[in-house]
């Protein structure tokens, strides 16, 4: 079963993660920041991996613990429930338009965490959410999953179709990267015989 739960707790949050890589992509996700648990009922839905996330964070000081330190914690579930990476196609990429946005994902299951992020958006805000915070996302996602992961915002003009495009797009790039290659299904995806 490609499941795991990961609980991490420190002074600024309290955060639980739980995934499903073979699921259907049901996802329960309450952090607390009402725009960030719409990008990750949007990353659960379009990877297909169930996923239920709690977090409590110091939002007294601002969102940004909550959102890194859940990025963290999200990308330690991906690694755990992963595993040796037996079978999986390790790669995934996706062109995604949502409206005015065009926004590139193109990740590597690798374990050699690297993240490479050109995309702007275009306001500071979106509501009451720091736009930085996305990447701040990624940024601990990658590190902690083992991802290299490309984002390139080709066009956009609403902060909010960008981000969601984004978040979207590496969805779909994991969701590929995640399946099981049925002519390889007994075999880790790399020359070195391990990843």
């Amino acid at each position: 079963m490609r499941q795991a739960q990961i609980t991490r707790t420190t002074a600024e949050t309290d955060i639980t993660v739980s995934v499903n890589l073979d699921g259907t992509g049901v996802y329960d996700n309450q952090t607390g920041v009402g725009f960030f648990d719409h990008m990750l009922d949007q990353l659960a839905r379009h990877s297909l991996i169930d996923m239920t996330i709690r977090a409590k964070g110091d939002y007294h000081i601002d969102d940004h613990h909550t959102v890194e330190d859940t990025g963290i914690a999200l990308g330690q579930a991906l690694a755990q429930a992963l595993g040796d990476k037996k079978g999986i196609r390790r790669y995934g990429a996706c062109l995604l338009p949502m409206d005015d946005a065009l926004v590139r994902a193109a990740l590597d299951l690798s374990a050699r965490p690297y993240l490479v992020w050109n995309v702007e958006l275009p306001t500071a805000k979106i509501g009451t959410f720091d736009t930085e915070l996305v990447r701040e996302f990624f940024q601990a996602f990658s590190t902690h999953g083992g991802i290299t992961l490309h984002v390139d915002a080709l066009h956009g003009i609403n902060s909010h179709h960008i981000a969601e495009a984004a978040f979207k797009a590496v969805a779909r790039a994991l969701r590929e990267a995640v399946e099981t290659d049925p002519r390889k299904a007994d075999a880790i995806p790399s020359t070195k015989g391990a990843l």
